[in-house]
């Protein structure tokens, strides 16, 4: 059984080394305890397991410790999608949750599978989801030096929609499961996961897929990284621009370095 997983990108990783040395620990940490819960659990199970773990860790661009929004908000996307099934669902912009991947899960089992700002944010008090703020004082430190800075980069319009609960960022059939991370309009905009998921489905191997698919972002100089896992025991990870960090479990854990 094979796992592999990724913590979006760090561009300071070669500048920064404590925070680079914090987030291998954290992968390889995480990634160990997916790899275990897999043994006896179901993969969407095990993903939506590995994923709360992932939205647990402040390093990380999920959950607590998410970036805040140009207006002071942290809005929250995640998805899930059941290769068997081929069910996908998904929450947009949900705020004031922990796990937006768990009520993801909730959703699995409904007809309105994807829901977005307070129509996903009622659903998930509706089923108990409890209040809970994910911010971080790193995260507060960052936006307040964002609303002092004059070139305000990577800060998000209110509403902004990204690749996280879209086919274009995660998909899943019974050939192949891609997860991507990056710039979501540049994700969406090649139709990243769903595409190489398609090619493995053709009978072409998950590196060729990716690769290709990835080449095609070239023409708008696109930014993702994608990990990835086939039916036939083919794992892989890729990216366009340094530095996506991942962590997988293939006979022995293996973190990027």
């Amino acid at each position: 059984m094979k796992i592999i997983i990724h913590g979006g990108f760090f561009s300071e990783s070669q500048t920064n080394q404590e925070v680079k040395k914090a987030k291998q620990d954290a992968l390889a940490e995480i990634v160990k305890l997916g790899h275990k819960y897999l043994q006896s659990h179901t993969a969407v199970e095990t993903v939506v397991y590995t994923v709360h773990l992932l939205e647990n860790c402040e390093l990380f661009n999920a959950g607590t410790g998410s970036q805040i929004q140009s207006d002071g908000k942290i809005r929250l996307s995640a998805s899930l999608m059941d290769g068997k099934t081929m069910k996908f669902s998904g929450v947009i912009n949900i705020e004031d949750v922990k796990n937006p991947i768990c009520v993801a899960e909730k959703l699995l089992t409904y007809e309105d599978r994807v829901l977005s700002g307070k129509g996903a944010q009622d659903f998930a008090r509706e089923n108990e989801f409890k209040y809970y703020n994910p911010e971080t004082p790193q995260r507060r430190k960052e936006y307040e030096k964002k609303l002092s800075d004059s070139i305000r980069l990577g800060f998000e319009i209110p509403g902004r929609v990204s690749d996280s609960a879209t086919t274009a960022g995660n998909y899943a059939n019974a050939f192949a499961a891609i997860s991507c991370t990056g710039v979501g309009e540049d994700i969406v905009s090649g139709a990243v996961a769903s595409n190489i998921v398609t090619r493995v489905t053709d009978a072409m191997p998950l590196a060729l897929a990716t690769e290709k698919t990835l080449n095609e972002l070239k023409p708008y100089d696109g930014f993702a990284g994608v990990i990835g896992v086939s039916a036939t025991g083919e794992i892989y990870h890729a990216d366009t621009h340094p530095y996506m960090v991942w962590a997988a479990y293939d006979n022995a854990v293996e973190v990027f370095a």
